[in-house]
């Protein structure tokens, strides 16, 4: 959808495919580009070649910075703290003791998160100790140093559905609802979508988020809390196809007005 919008528009585009590309650190090559959009799917992969193309001083949608901080659930809740955005109460941990330690704080349920993961994998809602325990146990054994660092939420119920916003620059472009009756809502994990009309307080919070992450083109999934709207998650390489038909906003046009406006002129 965005390559046929460029099209349209008849800019001149070139796909960078990251299962070919083949960086030569020693030099910058003249790869005949202006801006680049990122549109990866692993989130590495991603990050990396960011930082490459941010050193050769190709400017790119998203940044390699806005890609470091919503790629690490602990780094995107610090900075919506710094900045003072509505978010769950969370706690970081480093051990199993301590991890149980913030789970009882926090109060049960509580829910226990990957620091980098998308699509709803790995988050669990743990209910009492027993299910802390054995979760912490798997984790503490999956190998990988990530996952030896814990990440507690405090469980916040939901109305059958959260708030996907669509942030492009400074402003909430649309909004929608994905109602589940599980408690993750996420549209691939089964969530309907329908239209959710972005109000001026929605917008506020989502700008808000949007900014402390260092900006571009992010999705914003937001709770309604007991006290109102909380942040939960920023998205940076954000996922629209279907919810254009779902909130009427030609979403991939929108996202490509961005990316012109950050080429050099």
């Amino acid at each position: 959808m965005l390559l046929e919008e460029l099209e349209s528009r008849h800019v001149p585009t070139k796909v960078l495919d990251d299962r070919e590309i083949v960086f030569e650190l020693e030099r910058k090559p003249d790869i005949g580009v202006d801006v680049v959009l990122e549109r990866c799917i692993q989130h590495s992969r991603a990050l990396y070649s960011l930082w490459v193309f941010g050193i050769w001083g190709i400017p790119t949608v998203n940044t390699f910075e806005v890609a470091d901080i919503c790629g690490n659930k602990l780094l995107t809740t610090m900075r919506l703290i710094r900045d003072g955005v509505p978010s769950p109460r969370t706690r970081v941990a480093f051990t199993p003791e301590s991890a149980l330690v913030a789970a009882e704080e926090l109060g049960y349920p509580v829910v226990m998160k990957p620091l980098v993961g998308s699509w709803g994998r790995l988050i669990s809602k743990v209910n009492d100790r027993e299910a802390a325990e054995a979760i912490l146990e798997h984790k503490d054994v999956l190998g990988t140093y990530m996952h030896s660092i814990y990440y507690v939420q405090e469980y916040v119920p939901k109305p059958g559905r959260d708030i996907r916003a669509f942030v492009v620059g400074d402003e909430t472009i649309a909004a929608i609802y994905r109602y589940s009756d599980h408690w993750i809502t996420n549209t691939a994990r089964g969530g309907k979508a329908t239209k959710c009309v972005v109000t001026p307080e929605l917008n506020e919070v989502c700008v808000r988020a949007a900014r402390a992450v260092g900006g571009g083109v992010v999705a914003i999934d937001v709770l309604e809390g007991a006290e109102g709207l909380l942040v939960n998650e920023v998205n940076y390489t954000m996922e629209f196809r279907n919810s254009i038909e779902t909130t009427g906003v030609n979403i991939a046009a929108k996202v490509i007005d961005y990316v012109l406006s950050v080429a050099p002129r």
